[in-house]
């Protein structure tokens, strides 16, 4: 019989997948900080990460793409200097879209917009190519209170908040730091929201 051997990222990949099939949490490593996560298509699991966070549920939050072919899935209308911004920007970067669709109604802000991150990293990409639907990244903090620039900074009640904790080994972040926000607006400009 053979033994298929699996890599620490499949693994962790794997036990991810079930958590976010079932509508669960997780606490995981994205291109910029530790993050809590869930299918951002599942109003309930995002509901969950409101709770978690303690933070009121008007705010928006941040979903994460794989590759930037799939907006076109998730957004009625993309401006072509998105295209060039996601072309030419080689550092972590969220976009704000207007006209959000395909997704749950609490990752939706009130006017209709939803942020959006392409990941570069190996273990985000893996994880939502092999989940096939966009994952919800909020930073892995109490609302109101600072990002956690590494895995030992995030308090207990988000560990303990969430269904899986992805091993802390898979911590590869060389850019501690939230990622730039650009919004684009409806007459083609765009502001920048977080530098």
């Amino acid at each position: 019989m053979e033994v298929i051997v699996m890599s620490p990222i499949e693994r962790e990949i794997q036990h991810c997948l079930k958590v976010l099939h079932a509508g669960g949490t997780i606490l995981y490593p994205t291109d910029t900080i530790w993050g809590i996560g869930c299918d951002a298509t599942n109003e309930v699991a995002v509901a969950k990460i409101f709770r978690i966070k303690q933070r009121m549920d008007q705010k928006s939050l941040i979903i994460l793409l794989d590759e930037a072919e799939k907006l076109n899935d998730y957004v009625s209308n993309i401006p072509e200097i998105a295209w060039d911004l996601l072309k030419h920007v080689d550092t972590p970067l969220t976009i704000v879209y207007q006209e959000a669709k395909n997704l749950a109604k609490n990752v939706i802000a009130e006017d209709g917009s939803v942020a959006i991150r392409i990941v570069k990293n190996e273990f985000c990409r893996k994880l939502i190519r092999k989940f096939g639907t966009p994952i919800v990244s909020t930073s892995a903090n109490i609302s109101g209170s600072t990002p956690p620039m590494a895995f030992r900074n995030i308090v207990r009640e988000i560990i303990q908040g969430v269904e899986y904790v992805v091993d802390e080994s898979l911590e590869q972040v060389h850019e501690l730091k939230p990622s730039r926000i650009i919004k684009l607006e409806q007459n083609g400009e765009f502001r920048i929201i977080r530098n």
